[in-house]
Order: structure tokens, then sequence, then C-alpha cells
């Protein structure tokens, strides 16, 4: 009897250790692949969409995340119109921010752009120059990490909320226009609706495009494209992501931010986005208390919609914007 009580004993300590060893190594992974998704590197490499990687490469995203190279571009603001110029936006405390502005007429309508993950401002061009065509002044912005602007990281919309801020409390101060429309794309949305929960931010209205309802949810979905399974190791990627960064990952939800917001918005999701799903975009819509509109683009994925369906788009962004005197 004792000898098989001590076989058990062995046992079931081998099965612990085993599992404590487990446990460690999926932390270890966790904080490892958090570190590489929210900071960038000069020796980073070349962001390539999910579904494009090979199988080697998907097996090393899982086990040690992939260190993307820091965002930038090679273009001057005069590509974008010969009334466009830099600005350096900063405050005591803050990241310098680095942004482009083109005033078109007199300059009374004033669009600020904000980019998504792993991106910049050269990203929304096409739709900068959508909305100065329809006679708005831009703003276009680079996120902390990104080109122009100081810092070598991302926070996935969470720390971007208050370059937001920062970046409205200038755009007043220095061009002073009548009406103010905020345009977020993905991280950039959500960035824009943590900016009004968080900072009380007040403007005319509201673009955003490709949100995602919860910071869980948008990297649950990036293990659903990697093809496996989310449970436990999305968790625990959030779980590191938030202590590196300072924050509760699990409280980072834009669908919680959105019930702050007070003024007319505007949703544009792409019926095919695996990303931030269509579902997890209308968790976002259904908390909004103020006017709203839904628009789904067909056969669209987690890209711009302004390239995927340039004519509906900017039918959509003109008549939101006609209904509500902007």
């Amino acid at each position: 009897m004792n000898t098989g009580s001590n076989k058990l004993k062995r046992f079931a300590i081998i099965f612990i250790g085993i599992l404590l060893v487990a446990f460690v190594a999926v932390n270890v992974f966790a904080y490892q692949h958090a570190y590489a998704m929210m900071n960038f590197s000069d020796q980073g490499v070349r962001a390539i969409k999910l579904e494009d990687m090979s199988l080697g490469q998907k097996l090393e995203a899982l086990l040690l995340g992939v260190n993307p190279s820091r965002p930038s571009a090679d273009i001057a603001p005069a590509a974008l119109g010969e009334h466009c110029a830099s600005v350096r936006i900063a405050e005591p405390g803050s990241p310098s921010i680095g942004a482009w502005h083109c005033a078109v007429d007199d300059n009374q309508r004033l669009v600020v752009l904000f980019h998504g993950y792993l991106m910049s401002k050269s990203s929304l061009m096409a739709e900068a120059r959508a909305f100065m065509q329809a006679g708005f002044s831009v703003l276009l912005v680079d996120f902390r990490g990104s080109w122009e602007s100081s810092e070598a990281y991302t926070t996935i919309g969470y720390l971007e909320a208050d370059d937001v801020a920062v970046v409205l409390r200038y755009a007043r101060q220095h061009f002073a226009p009548e009406k103010v429309v905020l345009y977020g794309q993905s991280m950039g949305a959500v960035a824009v609706l943590r900016a009004i929960h968080s900072h009380a931010i007040k403007v005319d209205a509201v673009i955003v495009e490709a949100v995602f309802d919860r910071l869980l949810n948008t990297i649950k979905n990036r293990f659903d494209v990697l093809g496996v399974p989310s449970f436990p190791a999305a968790h625990i990627l959030v779980f590191w992501g938030g202590v590196q960064a300072g924050f509760n990952g699990f409280s980072h939800n834009p669908a919680d931010y959105a019930q702050a917001v007070s003024m007319p918005i505007l949703f544009l999701h792409g019926e095919q986005d695996n990303r931030a799903t269509l579902q997890d975009a209308y968790h976002v819509f259904e908390a909004v208390q103020a006017p709203k509109h839904f628009s789904v683009f067909p056969d669209t994925v987690h890209e711009s919609h302004l390239a995927r369906h340039p004519e509906k788009w900017k039918s959509e962004v003109t008549q939101f914007l006609s209904d509500h005197q902007i």
C-alpha cells in the first residue's frame, strides 16, 4: 500500500510540475508577444497581413510575436496639396505629435483624421483628399510612435486618446474652426471614442471606421485568423499587454466609451471584417445614445472602405454631414 501511495504522490508532483512549467511558458510567450506587438524598433520587420503569412511566420508570430518596424513614409505634405504644411504639436509632459494641415477656402470646417494600428497619417491621404474636395480643411495626425511623432510604442488606442485631446486643443487654438469633425480608422476610431469618454471632448460630429468593441475580442479575432484557439492565450496576452502599458487591458472597451458620445456619429464598417467583426461594431453602435447611423460596406474586410467602395463612402459621409448641417 505504501508503494502504491508513493507512486501516486510522485505522479501528482510530476503532473503539477508539468502544469506549472506550461503555465510559466505560456505567460513568457504571451509577455514577449505583447511586447513585440506594442513596441516598434528600427530593426523590426515590415508589417505582414496575417492571411499572407507562411506557416513558419505564423508559428513565429504565435510563439514570439512579430516586432514591427516603426511606421514611416517618405512623402511631403505638398503631395496632398499646395496648401498643406507640416505642424508640430506638443504640450509639456506629452509626446510630440507630427501632423499635416491643409487649409481649404475659409478654413471654418475642419476634419481631424486619425490612423490605425501599424499605420501613419500617410495611410489617410485618400480620405483627406475626399474631405478637401467636399470643402473641408483637414488635419492628418501621426499617433505617438508613428512616423513624424515621438516615442516608439503603441497602446492600441488607449494612450492615443490623450493624443486626440492634445491635437484638438491645438486645432482650436491655432485654426479656430467653427465646425470640427473627428474621423478615426480602426485604432484611430478607438482613440477618438476613448478621448470623448476620458477627456469629455466636444466636437460637431464623429466618423468611426472599422472599430472594435473590446480589446479582448479583437485579439481573439486575430487568433481565429491564425487558425488556433484563442483561449486562454488571448486573455493572457491582453493581461500582459495592459501591464506593460500601464492600464487594465480588459477595460479597454470602445463599447463602454461609446456611452459618452453626445454628438452625431457615423459608423462605417466592412461586412467581411475579421479583425473587428460586424457584430463587434454593432455592439459599439448600440451603446451610443446620440444621433447615429450605421453603414455596411459589402465584400469589405479590415481595409480602407473609401478605396474599396469610393462612391458609397463619399455618399454616406457627405449625406451624414449634410443631415447634421456640417
